[in-house]
């Protein structure tokens, strides 16, 4: 019988390692099939003694378990229902096969070849000798854990914390995620998401878009005009208090005048410069997270990137979240959208560093072959001893709580991974040209930011006895007001919204603008309102409808009202429009659709909403509906 991968792995081990392991295996799976109703067969908790010392250091172990069919499942491996136990059992045949071999000495020659090497430390390997570390990479490497180990402490300062919120919306943030959350449950009842993690998508959303800014090239500090990084300057000793080790010299073209860009290292500088490439806005979005109480880690990347980390108490485990691209929880987006060739990834908390490469990859072996720059060996060791050196003065039940994390983390790990929409694009931060040059566009054209599921308004006891509904959105202040349910008011663009595709909120604080626009790289935008009356059992009587939008060169803006099976375009000139005629529909969908625009600013071509930030009394957007019966009496 042939092998597959995972028995394969598993018979690599020692005969007494191999052995050992068979017998837990071939006892899950027996159990299975002799008891294939009962349910506790079925489950392995990945943090029981049993499997986090006998199975999960051992390799090929763990992955028969899923060759089997077992999947990961919070904190336990679960066979479920769906499965194959005709697979399972074959499985099991594969495994019991190998198990006879060894016990009667008639493993082949293969296998024979690697246990010896494994066991009998005196002899020679057979293949080719790992790159060993050289003294200078594993110096700079030792560095650089060393360097990110330090650094994550200072976002445990209190004042540089309570600094962090004096900037944060903290409030809006909070209520945005508590009504998120009420949505999500009234949805699904069996939500196991906490309100932890509607916080991190709207404290990713606001910093992506109202706080920090993106940096190529600054412009010109004396004429305003286009500049090019021509290469470094001396930092002053400000800049080196700040930890700008490097100042980047932009040279314009029009006015030859320099303007220096010092790459700030210190998040409490970040929060009133508010500017920079992936490290800045690593460095700083990580410090309000740590602001917020949120559990962190700072995410280095050998291949010159870096993100956070945030642990998420409801679903017990670490979520990938990348302030630069405003993107929660797509790991593999970096090598399967922006196809990176990853090597080594290691995140920084206040209580530990860990190796986290292997969430990043779905290609563990092409990973595996470059890492060569230090031995496993070595880069293992050095985390260990950091580690506990951080960890001395830890209780017993904090180092327990932490090694329990860390083997639901291992097994998340190795387990089987497959794209999900969201990681198959490219990068969207930085302009074209220097994601060209980085090689990280991937194949932007698949890149999806669509919300499928959103708001919808519907009819509260008070506005169904109006038998009215009237709501209207400030972009400066960027919140819906709805008037007739006592001038409610709901935080954030999207708070509202239906759907959304390639769209999100900009705000020029040079120009003091705001807008909503395109996402940089899309070719079109989309976001649409939903209204559904038909609960109230109440139908459309006439609608006025106020939109505002703006267009610069080919840029373009289509308004479109949509009520039962009649769709109308208006315009969005700003001025108010009445529709008398619905069909008396229960339904009413108004969606702008952005689309055209020249250069690579051609998303900034077609805006919504466009307004001064000082005009904090002038609607953007307003919907007025007033409603009937279905049946409505005419006298």
């Amino acid at each position: 019988m042939e092998c597959t991968p995972a028995v394969a792995a598993l018979c690599e081990n020692s005969k007494e390692i191999f052995l050992d392991v068979c017998k837990l295996l071939l006892t899950y799976a027996d159990n299975i099939l002799s008891n294939p109703n009962l349910e506790k067969y079925r489950s392995i908790r990945i943090d029981s003694p049993t499997f986090s010392t006998k199975l999960l250091p051992v390799n090929g172990a763990v992955e028969c378990l899923f060759e089997m069919g077992f999947e990961e499942a919070d904190t336990h491996l679960v066979f479920p229902k769906s499965a194959s136990v005709e697979h399972l059992k074959a499985i099991r045949e594969s495994i019991a096969a190998e198990r006879d071999q060894r016990l009667h000495g008639r493993q082949s020659v293969h296998l024979t070849t690697s246990a010896e090497n494994q066991t009998s430390s005196s002899q020679p390997s057979s293949s080719p000798p790992p790159q060993l570390s050289s003294l200078t990479s594993s110096k700079d490497l030792l560095v650089t854990i060393q360097s990110n180990f330090r650094h994550v402490l200072l976002y445990e300062n209190p004042g540089l914390q309570q600094k962090a919120r004096s900037y944060i919306p903290c409030s809006q943030l909070f209520s945005a995620a508590k009504r998120k959350l009420e949505v999500a449950k009234e949805v699904d009842s069996e939500c196991k998401l906490g309100k932890e993690d509607f916080l991190v998508l709207e404290l990713l959303s606001w910093f992506k878009n109202d706080f920090f800014s993106w940096v190529d090239c600054l412009p010109c500090s004396h004429c305003g005009g286009q500049t090019q990084n021509t290469g470094s300057l001396s930092p002053t000793a400000d800049d080196l208090h700040w930890g700008a080790h490097r100042v980047e010299e932009h040279h314009c073209q029009s006015c030859q005048q320099s303007t220096r860009f010092p790459r700030y290292n210190n998040p409490e500088k970040l929060l009133e410069t508010r500017r920079g490439r992936c490290g800045e806005w690593a460095n700083c979005f990580t410090l309000c997270c740590r602001a917020l109480g949120l559990e962190v880690r700072y995410i280095w990347d050998s291949t010159d990137h870096v993100w956070t980390e945030i642990y998420s108490i409801s679903q017990r485990r670490w979520l990938h979240c990348d302030s630069c691209e405003n993107i929660c929880d797509k790991p593999l987006l970096y090598e399967v959208g922006w196809e990176k060739k990853l090597s080594y990834i290691l995140a920084f908390s206040k209580d530990q560093v860990i190796d986290v490469t292997w969430r990043y990859s779905c290609k563990h072996s092409e990973v595996l072959s470059r890492r060569t720059s230090v031995s496993e060996a070595w880069l293992l060791q050095t985390i260990i001893e950091m580690n506990a050196l951080r960890q001395q003065t830890f209780s017993a039940n904090k180092k327990r709580e932490l090694a329990e994390r860390l083997i639901v983390e291992l097994v998340e790990f190795i387990s089987p991974k497959t794209p999900k929409p969201g990681e198959l694009g490219g990068r969207i931060s930085g302009s074209m040209g220097w994601r060209i040059a980085r090689g990280e566009t991937g194949n932007a054209d698949t890149r999806t930011t669509k919300q499928d599921a959103g708001f919808v308004f519907m009819l509260t006891e008070k506005e169904r006895g109006d038998k009215l509904l009237h709501v209207f959105y400030n972009a400066t202040k960027d919140q819906y007001c709805r008037v007739s349910n006592d001038s409610e008011v709901i935080h954030g663009w999207d708070g509202c919204v239906w759907k959304k595709e390639s769209v999100f909120r900009k705000v020029e604080n040079d120009w003091q603008m705001v807008y909503i626009a395109r996402t940089e790289g899309s070719s079109t935008g989309q976001m649409s309102w939903k209204f559904d009356f038909a609960p109230a059992k109440l139908t459309i009587k006439s609608v006025s409808i106020r939109a505002s939008s703006q267009t610069f060169h080919s840029g373009k803006v289509s308004w479109l009202l949509q009520s039962g099976p009649m769709t109308t375009e208006f315009s969005g000139d700003g001025s108010m429009q009445s529709f008398q005629s619905l069909n008396a529909s229960s339904e009413l969908i108004v969606t702008a659709q952005l689309s055209g625009g020249d250069g690579d600013a051609s998303w900034q071509h077609s805006q919504l909403f466009r307004q001064s930030l000082k005009e904090t009394g002038e609607s953007s957007f307003e919907v007025i509906i007033y409603l009937q019966n279905i049946n409505p009496v005419y006298v």
